[in-house]
């Protein structure tokens, strides 16, 4: 690669250290700005920016060739592709795989693995070559409500196992694993995209769990490691938060952990950071504090007034040129190793025929559904009449982009030839609405009703309303708890309980084959559920 430190201008440095979105299914003017004005060194996808693969892989080529014409380093091209929950690309002939806590459920290191190969495959397909997966949060605060599923459990040391073996399968393709959120943001109780959450916990017990996965992955060899919008008093006191604290990230995370990968942002237009300080200064901040990538996701007044504000930072002496140095020097080097590793790598995308992936896949999910609970209801009958209860997904955190999922339990019932009505209900129900479901469901003698958790609790509209059916007693009710785990800490009289982690199609297709005997469920619950229900519990 030709691009040297000394060949970079001052802004052209500042540029590489920004990775920035922008809202088309093409290079519109504001990425073209972002790119050719600004030479920003990284592109960020969300939902917004795929309509197909071919489309995705197109926008992904034309990016590139505007850095490439302005004699620019190669493109980070960043997203958010955790699995399960946390997917944007999903259209037709994406294979979903699963999340994280699906994957803690399953336990084998193999099964993590294959996952982050499939979906790595399909990234560089596409010209993605940075995951900002896996989470490395410890989820030991069932009442979390921006993790939660996204984390492998409770265990500090599976999170470290398994976040590894996705981390290997990430990165064996080409594609640059994020390790995040540094230094953990799994005991919160505040949404860092609304607010800034604080761990408060001694040193002692930061390394004896939070910082478990994290030194693993450095060990490991992870490219980049992002930061967390949360404070921790043990290592910070002037209550920043760690993506501006230099004690977290230059301190703990360079110093004393070892790490020499690139220290990424969470992008810093999430309310804890933009509400208290301004984007802009936040990313001075943040670059001051040891950050070599900064991330500004959406709008793109607020991304020029930051990269401008770095510029004059540094002009104006209040960051050091070494400090920005240092990170383009780091960005350089992985680029540089992006390049070689994607040359030695086969141009497919996939060395597995795409029915054998679905197998994978569906063996995957198998190991990771967990039978909490069954009072000898299953299995269900496949020759009477059944009600599933769809909650129709909206969207449960500020990580999620909503949209309604096209293949349900029912469907998946349905393909098995159970005969299904389904129901399909909002997450948050109201009064009436519980009451006009009861009623719908009077005369069915086989009900499987599906949860999903908005937020950090079950609504208390599906409170209501599986608590209600359940007092009833009109026949076999079964619950499945598609996203969080801990919703049978809300219900009342539930004799089977099953948890998918997710209601992704091979999740939705395992839980319908273990509800008519086709599967035995072999997930154990990578969270506790209570005292009644420990960690690794399967009944």
């Amino acid at each position: 690669m030709k691009w040297t430190l000394q060949s970079l201008s001052l802004e052209q440095k500042v540029g590489q250290l920004f990775i920035c979105g922008f809202d088309d299914i093409e290079a519109n003017e504001h990425a073209r700005a972002l790119v050719e004005q600004h030479q920003v060194g990284g592109i960020i996808y969300f939902r917004r920016n795929v309509r197909s693969l071919s489309q995705l892989s197109a926008l992904s080529d034309s990016l590139q060739e505007l850095a490439a014409a302005g004699d620019q380093p190669p493109l980070f091209i960043a997203i958010d592709q955790e699995g399960g929950m946390v997917a944007r690309i999903d259209q037709d002939g994406v294979n979903r795989v699963p999340g994280s806590m699906a994957l803690g459920a399953s336990g084998r290191e193999e099964d993590a693995y294959i996952a982050a190969q499939i979906c790595a495959r399909e990234l560089r397909s596409v010209g993605v070559n940075m995951n900002f997966a896996p989470c490395l949060d410890v989820n030991n605060n069932p009442r979390n409500p921006v993790i939660g599923v996204r984390s492998f459990g409770e265990d500090p040391e599976a999170v470290a196992r398994l976040g590894c073996a996705v981390i290997r399968g990430y990165q064996e393709e080409a594609v640059s694993a994020t390790a995040k959120h540094f230094p953990g943001h799994g005991d919160t109780s505040v949404d860092s995209h609304l607010g800034r959450a604080s761990v408060p916990h001694d040193r002692e017990r930061l390394n004896r769990v939070e910082l478990v996965p994290f030194a693993q992955a450095i060990r490991e060899g992870v490219d980049a490691i992002m930061t967390a919008h949360v404070s921790f008093p043990a290592i910070e006191d002037s209550g920043y938060p760690a993506t501006l604290s230099r004690p977290v990230l230059t301190g703990l995370l360079r110093e004393e952990m070892g790490f020499q990968g690139l220290i990424v942002t969470d992008c810093l237009e999430m309310h804890a950071i933009s509400k208290q300080y301004g984007v802009a200064e936040g990313a001075v901040l943040a670059i001051l504090a040891g950050a070599d990538c900064v991330l500004v996701s959406h709008t793109y007044a607020e991304q020029d007034a930051a990269i401008r504000a770095v510029v004059e930072a540094v002009r104006s002496g209040r960051i050091p040129e070494s400090r920005i140095d240092a990170s383009v020097e780091r960005i350089l080097a992985l680029k540089q190793r992006q390049i070689k590793q994607r040359e030695q790598l086969p141009l497919s995308a996939s060395g597995v025929p795409q029915e054998e992936v679905q197998q994978l896949l569906y063996a995957i999910a198998g190991r990771s559904l967990t039978l909490v609970k069954d009072e000898g209801q299953l299995p269900i009958r496949k020759d009477v009449d059944t009600l599933v209860i769809w909650p129709e997904l909206r969207q449960a955190t500020q990580v999620d982009e909503a949209w309604s999922k096209s293949y349900t339990l029912g469907d998946a019932l349905k393909d098995y030839g159970v005969p299904v009505r389904e129901l399909r209900i909002s997450t948050d129900m109201t009064d009436e609405e519980v009451a006009q479901v009861v009623q719908d469901a009077d005369g069915y003698k086989q009900i499987i009703a599906v949860t999903y958790t908005a937020e950090s609790r079950l609504p208390h509209g599906q409170q209501q309303l599986v608590n209600k059916l359940a007092s009833l007693q009109r026949g076999s009710l079964v619950v499945l708890a598609s996203r969080n785990p801990y919703d049978i800490e809300f219900l009342e009289g539930i004799k089977t309980y099953l948890c998918s982690y997710e209601n992704t199609p091979p999740l939705m297709q395992a839980a319908a084959a273990a509800l008519i005997g086709k599967l035995k469920p072999k997930g154990k619950l990578p969270v506790a559920l209570g005292e009644e229900y420990p960690l690794a519990h399967s009944s």
